[in-house]
Formats: structure tokens, sequence, C-alpha cells
């Protein structure tokens, strides 16, 4: 007996998880008013097989990580009345539980990001001084006249 293998390619779930993380940034923007949120993109909704759970990747343009907890813990407990919402658009048996998860992927690309500007600039620096003690001029085209 062989396995029925599913195909590779855009899922019931990807469909289902794309229009919940449209609806929700909605919601979000609209419908709720609480100043701890700030700025919220949702960056990804993963969606259990059966429903049963979505899991929503966000964060905050602007903010920290302290800020980015704070409002994960607004949304977790706005997550009923956010799941209900959803429920009257979304076209399924069953409504997923919403679990919030702030994001910190883009704060970390970008502090490594500034880590690696900051060690290349080193890196220059310091090829530039081994240049001035030899004797030759980093900022010389070559020619020797003055």
């Amino acid at each position: 007996m062989t396995k029925h293998r599913r195909p590779q390619g855009f899922q019931r779930t990807d469909r289902i998880g794309d229009h919940i993380q449209r609806e929700l940034a909605s919601l979000i923007r609209f419908g709720m008013k609480d100043p701890r949120l700030g700025l919220v993109t949702i960056q990804q909704v993963k969606v259990a097989r059966d429903l049963s759970w979505a899991d929503v990747y966000f964060t905050l343009l602007g903010e920290g990580e302290e800020a980015g907890l704070e409002a994960e813990g607004v949304l977790s407990n706005a997550a009923g009345f956010l799941r209900s919402q959803l429920a009257k658009d979304l076209n399924t048996r069953t409504t997923p539980r919403l679990r919030f998860h702030y994001d910190k992927l883009p704060e970390e690309a970008s502090r490594l990001s500034a880590l690696i500007d900051q060690a290349r600039a080193e890196d220059r620096d310091l090829i530039d001084d081994a240049d001035v003690e030899q004797g030759n001029d980093p900022d010389s085209d070559g020619d020797p006249r003055p």
C-alpha cells in the first residue's frame, strides 16, 4: 500500500492563513483602539492542518522588544474578540484559535546588519592605517606630484 502524497504547492491552510493575515491586519488597524498596539504589521500566519489554531507572527514599526511583548499580551487578551470577528468572514466550519507571537527577526536582522557594517568600517580603517604606515597614501591617485 502506498501513501498518498499531497502535491507540493499552495495548500488550503496557506490560503486560509493569507486570508486571516489580511483580515487581522484590517481588524487590528480599524477595530482596536488600544494605544499600546502602535503600528502592528502581521508578518505571517501559520494555520494547523485541522484548523484548530493559527500562530500569528507580528512586528511593531519603530518599537523595541519590550513594546512588542506588551502588544503580544494585548493581542492575546483580544484573541477571542478577533476570532469571533474572523468567524463572520471566514468561510470554514471552524475558526482557528489565535496565538500571537512578537516576531523579533526584523529587529535582530537590523542589529546584525549594523554589527556587520561596523566591522567592515573597522577593517577599512585598519587597512587605511596599514597603508599609511607603509608610505602608501590610500587617498592618492598614484601621482607622486603634490
